[in-house]
């Protein structure tokens, strides 16, 4: 399995026959926003341009997963580009209906799609208030028989569903965000601390993202891999630079975890409610 970061939460997931973009944004540097809408200091986002050879790592791009619809995860030009291709996106069951008015080939992740066992875990984009303002969000556990499996957590703050499926799932990889977002009311993303938690609750590899490209995110990398070195943790944690692409294999040759049935989710006020706040 080859993951190749490309910035933010954006990345190519090489997993057997597939390679599926995961929450694309292309946007232009200085051409969105500030996000720190309740707080000092913003810039325009996102703050760093897409590295060189994007435009390679894209080729051959067989599908699209999406965690949830927020812009720098979903922005206007990586919608355009995945409908000028017409590739089908793979999004849980809240998210779908939303992206097929968007005009997309929506297909729904479940266990079985892709030819892998499939599991969503939804998080907390936040705590109490804010948590719920932020509006539902998912992660997606991955396991191909032949390949390592592999957790993508989504945006999300250390929560008992996260610890849950760490430690039952026990993924060969998770990939988490570790920008300690905040945009004015309170961290919206892992905390340095719960990222250590994290860590140390998984047996396998972990891959942090969401690093110094959204301008609500000040967490950096030399901070965050000083602290993995400190508690003992680097050898098992990467943090990439934008543009690195990482090969990871199979821990073992025992069958993954498999996936939880779980019941079918539909949208609901909270969905419509930050779809229409956020615009999407």
């Amino acid at each position: 399995m080859k993951l190749h970061h490309l910035r933010n939460a954006s990345a190519v997931l090489q997993i057997a026959e597939h390679r599926l973009l995961v929450d694309p944004m292309f946007a232009d540097p200085a051409s969105m926003p500030s996000f720190r809408f309740l707080a000092r200091g913003g810039q325009k986002n996102p703050i760093v341009p897409l590295p060189p050879g994007t435009e390679a790592a894209l080729e051959g791009v067989t599908g699209v997963i999406i965690t949830h619809e927020h812009p720098d995860h979903l922005d206007r030009p990586g919608l355009a580009w995945i409908r000028e291709r017409g590739l089908p996106v793979w999004a849980n069951a809240v998210d779908a209906p939303n992206l097929r008015r968007k005009g997309l080939d929506v297909r729904e992740l479940v266990d079985g799609s892709l030819g892998m066992g499939v599991e969503t875990i939804t998080n907390r984009h936040g705590r109490g208030p804010v948590g719920w303002l932020m509006g539902p969000v998912a992660g997606y556990y991955l396991a191909h028989p032949e390949e390592p499996s592999v957790y993508i957590v989504g945006d999300a703050v250390l929560s008992d569903a996260v610890l849950e499926a760490t430690s039952r799932l026990q993924p060969d990889v998770i990939v988490a965000p570790a920008g300690t977002a905040n945009f004015g009311l309170g961290d919206i993303l892992f905390s340095i601390d719960e990222l250590v938690t994290l860590a140390q609750r998984a047996e396998g590899e972990l891959v942090f993202n969401h690093l110094e490209a959204v301008d609500h995110c000040p967490t950096t990398r030399v901070q965050l891999r000083a602290r993995m070195v400190e508690e003992g943790l680097a050898d098992r944690v990467h943090i990439p630079e934008d543009g690195e692409e990482l090969t990871f294999e199979r821990r073992g040759r025992a069958p993954h975890a498999r996936p939880r049935t779980k019941p079918r989710c539909k949208p609901g006020l909270q969905k419509w409610l930050t779809a229409k706040v956020a615009g999407t």
